[in-house]
């Protein structure tokens, strides 16, 4: 009997759509969530994980690991909870738009960590994306410097999240992606966790939050996080890794087309940010197309 995830690839298109879209979605829950970024991401891993054991108990899936595995996993959550936090901190200070234009230099940092990390050169074309994008960021930078604080913890948020997708595409080549996301998020949980004991705001939480914020974190870990997660796992089975990596980059578009949506002369920016996001975002989706023809030459 044939998979059904397998056997339609526009059906598993749509889905990849939509969890992009999602993602680009949490920029507006992040700024409408009234807690602080370290309260917030404490709650979304919390709810993630408990979501994603759900699944597996449902699934009757096993959660069997190595030690040296679960070690990977757990240290390398505390990147994922540095990611988040310095994402929602920044949307915080700044706007989803300027958030969400530095978190695409993603593609930047991971041009020069992947192959210090993989031992692999860098390649000229890699340099010349990386130059375009900068000069982007700089543009950003120069428009919007009202907006610093919010740019700057964007970009730390980006180069975060290189590293730990940079480290979990050499992890998923030996473990199961579901598996990892969860050990990720609960090892993410317990890092913040031990943060927030050591600076006693957990000791002092009431957990007395408003019915609103309440259902914006239960939508944030639930569909976000752990909904997203595994139904963007389960369509990279049939789609290539070129659609995917081009459909992920949407995300910012997304976001910040939402934030319109959403919120109005708040994301207005002047001409120069947008210059600045076109070259940004242009050389981001030029990226994945250089690579497919690197590829097959």
């Amino acid at each position: 009997m044939s998979n059904p995830v397998d056997s339609h690839p526009n059906r598993n298109l749509l889905i990849l759509h939509f969890t992009v879209f999602i993602w680009g979605f949490t920029g507006i829950l992040g700024a409408v969530i009234s807690i602080n970024a370290v309260q917030l991401v404490w709650y979304r891993v919390l709810i993630a994980s408990l979501s994603l054991l759900a699944y597996f108990l449902i699934t009757k899936t096993s959660l069997r690991i190595s030690k040296k595995q679960f070690l990977q996993f757990f240290f390398t959550g505390s990147i994922v909870a540095a990611h988040w936090i310095l994402f929602f901190h920044a949307i915080k200070v700044s706007t989803v738009s300027v958030t969400l234009v530095a978190l695409s230099s993603y593609t930047l940092f991971t041009a020069i960590l992947e192959p210090l990390i993989k031992k692999k050169s860098i390649l000229i074309p890699d340099v010349v994306i990386g130059l375009i994008m900068i000069l982007g960021i700089y543009m950003v930078f120069k428009f919007e410097s009202g907006y610093t604080l919010g740019i700057i913890l964007g970009l730390l948020s980006a180069l975060a999240s290189s590293l730990f997708s940079t480290i979990n595409s050499t992890l998923v080549q030996k473990s199961d992606p579901k598996i990892i996301g969860f050990y990720e998020m609960t090892g993410a949980f317990f890092w913040i966790t031990l943060y927030r004991l050591f600076d006693k705001s957990l000791l002092s939480e009431s957990f007395n939050l408003s019915v609103k914020d309440w259902s914006y974190l239960l939508l944030l870990g639930t569909i976000c996080t752990a909904l997203a997660y595994v139904a963007g796992v389960s369509v990279m089975r049939t789609l290539s890794a070129f659609r995917v990596a081009l459909i992920t980059n949407l995300e910012p578009v997304y976001g910040i087309l939402l934030a319109f949506i959403f919120f109005g002369s708040k994301e207005t920016m002047s001409i120069g940010f947008y210059l600045g996001a076109i070259l940004i975002i242009g050389a981001v989706f030029l990226y994945p197309i250089y690579k497919k023809r690197r590829n097959l030459t």
